[in-house]
């Protein structure tokens, strides 16, 4: 653009004009920078242009180009700080190189340069300017044109280069923001579909609760492939049943399920029983006899309690799992299976691989997908569904016709459950056995006659013991006729979990010291409380989780008198 006037100016406002339209007619920031660049192309006296852009990973990729082939797009890759387009990025200054080939720094990626000759006298400058949007630099627009004589100087170019990053800034800003928003509303509409359509339930497995829907998520990503599967969680949290539900959705399903609990048994005994033995194997082997191994070649085989192997049959163990082949106890000749593992454990199994009570090679073997089982009072949304499925499962097997009443739920879903489902399922079938005709109430639960372990296991510190949501946050199905509502915190039983105790500690109290010579009895442990915290009845109830409603009950029923200072 050496000639001046009103026709170079009139060309310079037409381009802008162009450029601006075309950025402005698409989001599609690549297609509207490359067509924004063969038109500047065509009407000034550019050879070659392309646009780089920063990457999440802090390198600078050609967005768009123009005048240069594929192969040489692909090459158009810089760091921060290198070459020329890498200089003008990391300063945010503009660069104007008038013979590239008199310039060290130029690194000619794109073969720009061109070979000895092929401009004649004429040279290759190379214009740069970075694509700002206020202090913020997103890229660089890059410019080779012809320098006849080496003489010209570009400051009408570099001008209208400064105004055209100016609109590619805005226009990639725009972009940017707009896939932002887009990609949010994605996201809102992925996790209102998942609320909407929540993961499809398991057989026999009952389960409402944000814990339980994760699991059933897990069960349905890991049951189609052949990959190990272990399942951690405290005992009776229904390892085997989710077990089971694996098995039944792979495409294992119509072969056998096998199960063994590694605990119940002997070491000889276990190795017996999973590899088989050959006949006269040991004093009273008969006759061949196949083991779980090979009874569940084809299906999914369960282990639990794997926890519990001695580490001389871990190592056996590790074998197996590592060449899918064993030897018969008494037997020389390999026997090969193919068999789904399924294994569970209810123990610390990173805690006994540091200890060295477990074999850190099998851990790493049979950790491949870990599903952890959450504890029943992490879950407690999930409790009234289960009472009714276990009453229901009763009233089928024995003629009855039993329901629970309000008072009863509220009584069921307040107790920590160190038992978990299983101590739930036989709480559930015990009561109803005892219970005289065909509403179950809260007074038909061992805990409203001090004969529950539940009721002095909540006063026990555990490490997992956790505040779950508040009773009143957790749905009871009402009993059409009967009282409905939630119970008065002096109608449910004494030893609450902490549902309905306040969050805070007791002044000048901390979990270490609080169980320092705690009684055993109720009316002791009353009295040893109310001691400790110098007989405020506020604090003795925080101190023992309870509600300063629920001690004053207490403290009535056992005839304390409270002492007055």
């Amino acid at each position: 653009m050496q000639k001046s006037g009103a026709g170079e100016a009139r060309r310079e406002l037409d381009a802008v004009y162009e450029v601006s339209k075309t950025l402005v007619s698409s989001l599609d920031v690549a297609q509207t920078f490359r067509t924004s660049l063969e038109y500047l192309l065509n009407a000034l006296d550019w050879r070659r242009a392309f646009v780089v852009v920063a990457e999440p990973d802090g390198e600078l990729h050609g967005m768009c180009s123009a005048g240069l082939s594929r192969d040489e797009h692909r090459r158009i890759r810089f760091h921060p700080g290198e070459g020329i387009v890498g200089r003008v990025f990391k300063s945010s200054m503009p660069a104007v190189v008038p013979d590239v080939r008199d310039e060290p720094v130029f690194l000619d990626r794109t073969g720009s340069a061109g070979e000895p000759g092929e401009f004649g006298d004429a040279r290759v400058a190379l214009l740069a300017t970075p694509i700002r949007v206020e202090r913020n630099t997103l890229g660089v627009l890059a410019v080779f044109c012809i320098n006849p004589g080496g003489t010209r100087m570009f400051a009408g170019d570099l001008d209208l280069m400064k105004i055209v990053s100016t609109l590619m800034a805005q226009a990639l800003l725009l972009h940017r923001s707009v896939s932002a928003a887009h990609g949010r509303m994605q996201e809102e509409v992925r996790r209102m579909q998942k609320a909407i359509r929540p993961a499809p339930p398991l057989d026999h497995v009952v389960g409402v609760s944000e814990p339980m829907q994760r699991i059933f998520e897990q069960v349905h990503q890991v049951a189609p492939a052949r990959t190990t599967v272990l399942l951690r969680g405290e005992s009776g949290t229904g390892k085997e049943v989710i077990a089971r539900a694996i098995h039944r959705l792979s495409p294992r399903n119509e072969q056998a399920f096998v199960s063994v609990n590694c605990a119940a048994l002997t070491e000889s005994l276990l190795e017996s029983e999973l590899f088989g033995h050959e006949k006269g194997a040991f004093t009273g082997a008969q006759g061949q006899r196949k083991g779980r191994f090979e009874l569940a070649h084809g299906g999914t085989l369960f282990l639990d309690e794997i926890g519990d192997i001695s580490p001389s049959f871990q190592a056996k163990l590790l074998r197996v799992l590592q060449e899918r082949e064993f030897e018969r106890v008494g037997g020389a000749s390999a026997v090969k299976v193919d068999v789904r593992l399924i294994l569970a454990t209810n123990r610390n199994l990173e805690r006994m691989v540091k200890e060295g009570e477990f074999r850190a090679d099998l851990y790493y073997r049979i950790n491949v997908v870990s599903i952890q089982l959450p504890p029943l009072r992490e879950r407690r949304e999930d409790i009234p569904a289960m009472a009714e499925y276990f009453l229901d499962r009763f009233n089928r097997d024995n003629s009855r016709a039993l329901h629970f009443s309000t008072d009863a739920m509220r009584v069921l879903t307040s107790c920590y459950w160190p038992g978990n489902v299983r101590e739930l399922e036989n709480c559930v079938e015990r009561t109803a056995t005892m219970t005289h005709g065909d509403l179950i109430d809260r007074l038909a639960f061992l805990c409203q006659e001090d004969q529950c372990l539940t009721r002095v296991l909540h006063h026990i510190e555990r490490d997992d013991a956790v505040r779950p949501a508040r009773l009143a946050d957790i749905p009871i199905r009402e009993i059409p006729g009967m009282p409905g509502g939630a119970p008065r915190d002096a109608d449910l039983p004494f030893a609450l979990p902490d549902d309905l105790a306040d969050d805070s500690v007791a002044d000048g109290f901390h979990s270490g010291d609080a169980e320092e010579g705690k009684p055993e009895g109720e009316r002791e442990r009353l009295i040893w409380a109310m001691e400790r915290c110098g007989w405020v009845q506020a604090k003795a109830a925080r101190l023992l989780r309870i509600t300063p409603r629920q001690i004053g009950y207490a403290l009535h029923k056992y005839g304390i008198e409270v002492r007055r200072f």
